[in-house]
């Protein structure tokens, strides 16, 4: 019967349908991705301070470190690498917990302050500062690997390099949190085994002694209050991410604990290699040329190249994967899928990292970054902790209407007061020069300036309400 079927040219509906290669690729990866919404994390305090350990070793955070010496002393810029990794890891700490708490991202968590539409406006600045973060940093990568390859080759061609290693970092990026949680652990030990060779080559080489000893450059304009600014920018710039990540820890203690210790030590421990590095560098007779990444590695050679580079691998898939999440959430529209949005998005910062040209604006590049969200996360914890008491509900996760509806989808007053922030900013930036820098004063007027506002219009919470995980009843 079968057979006559097929010879009239019948067609069997129980036959198995044929799948492609990239379509059970694609079914697998979906399988394993989260969608819009909220998610229950169970990653352990281990787990989520390896993953910031290995996010924040990065190239840019070490080479930040180079700007400081000889600009005061070594051992100043040691202690102030800390102190103002504490104090801006606070912000990171408490906006990451936003994320415990509730399960979702950072951008989404901005609707609960500037309203379901105003957030649009904080999704689009976090996609493009998170681009260019990966540009700046596979740019980085790829000079290194450069330079290492013509010393031996003769053959130079660091855009090839840029992009091969931000073509990596898509590929690693598009197995979404389940692999970074896999991956960043290894990625960072390997780091943290070659940084343990580098600085014992430095302290062999010369004395503790010899470091505290180096002659201080007055005319390179740096104050122990600048740095300090500096060092608290440096979190404030991670603190986009910080709710992604700490949205899969299994409680509270382990997204704080875990992100507190794993933030600063990474941080203390990039700056404190870049600072220590340079001052070898000069030890030896070299000329201190920062923000370079070829004169420390000349330096100490491969080690430090594959610091570089494997620290630019760990990085870039965290930024990859907050401008997806980012994308994702950003509304309640199930049609707008992980792994799709990620290879767009990827091949975008493919393209990006051969533009070598951005690395001589990096300093206006922090200097935006730091305008636009140092309001922008003062008003979200100030939004968050003290006018609606530790709590928002599942209104958070509608595309209209509700609580954080506002006028229009917009809260204006946060608006407001992010213009008048960010202005500020850059006003003491650029204007001012202030002497204690911009990111601490344009924290405490947007922080102080919301609540004034909230205050006045009488939307704080008077009665604290009890905090629930928005992954319940979804």
């Amino acid at each position: 019967m079968l057979s006559e079927d097929r010879q009239s040219g019948a067609i069997d509906n129980n036959a198995p349908t044929k799948i492609t290669t990239w379509a059970r690729l694609t079914q697998r990866l979906e399988e394993n991705h989260e969608e819009f919404g909220p998610i229950k994390g169970d990653l352990t305090l281990t787990r989520i301070g390896l993953i910031w350990l290995a996010a924040n070793l990065v190239v840019t955070t070490q080479l930040t470190g180079t700007l400081f010496v000889p600009g005061i002393t070594w051992q100043l810029a040691l202690s102030i690498v800390v102190a103002g990794s504490v104090t801006g890891g606070v912000v990171l700490i408490l906006v990451g917990n936003m994320g415990t708490r509730t399960g979702l991202p950072t951008m989404s968590l901005t609707k609960g302050a500037f309203g379901l539409r105003g957030s649009y406006l904080a999704v689009a600045a976090n996609i493009f500062i998170l681009m260019g973060w990966s540009w700046v940093q596979a740019m980085l990568a790829g000079v290194t690997i450069d330079f290492l390859v013509s010393q031996v080759t003769g053959v130079s061609s660091p855009v090839l390099f840029s992009v091969l290693c931000q073509s990596l970092v898509v590929c690693l990026a598009i197995f979404g949190h389940e692999g970074i949680s896999k991956v960043e652990p290894y990625l960072g030990m390997v780091i943290l085994a070659a940084m343990a060779y580098i600085f014992g080559v430095a302290f062999s080489a010369h004395s503790i002694a010899d470091y505290t000893a180096l002659n201080v450059d007055p005319a390179l304009g740096w104050r122990g209050t600048i740095v300090f600014d500096v060092v608290v920018a440096t979190a404030i710039s991670w603190t986009v991410l910080s709710a992604e990540f700490n949205r899969l820890a299994k409680s509270q203690t382990a997204g704080i604990v875990g992100c507190s210790v794993g933030y600063v030590l990474s941080t203390s421990l990039a700056m404190g290699l870049g600072a220590t590095a340079i001052a070898y560098v000069l030890l030896e007779g070299g000329v201190a040329e920062s923000f370079d990444p070829t004169v420390i590695v000349a330096a100490f050679g491969a080690p430090l190249a594959v610091v570089i580079v494997l620290s630019v691998m760990a990085t870039n898939t965290l930024c990859i994967y907050g401008m997806v999440t980012s994308v994702i959430n950003m509304t309640p529209n199930r049609n707008v899928r992980f792994l799709p949005t990620a290879l767009m998005l990827g091949a975008i910062s493919i393209i990006g990292s051969s533009w070598l040209a951005l690395l001589n604006q990096f300093t206006e590049f922090l200097t935006l970054i730091g305008a636009l969200f140092i309001p922008v996360f003062a008003i979200m914890i100030a939004d968050y902790y003290i006018v609606h008491k530790g709590y928002y509900n599942h209104d958070i996760l509608l595309g209209h209407g509700g609580k954080y509806w506002y006028r229009n989808g917009v809260n204006w007053p946060a608006i407001f007061v992010w213009i008048i922030a960010a202005a500020c900013s850059f006003f003491l930036n650029y204007t001012a020069q202030s002497s204690i820098g911009a990111t601490v004063p344009t924290f405490v007027m947007a922080f102080c300036l919301y609540v004034g506002l909230a205050v006045l219009s009488s939307r704080v919470v008077k009665q604290k309400p009890t905090s629930i995980h928005l992954s319940a009843d979804t």
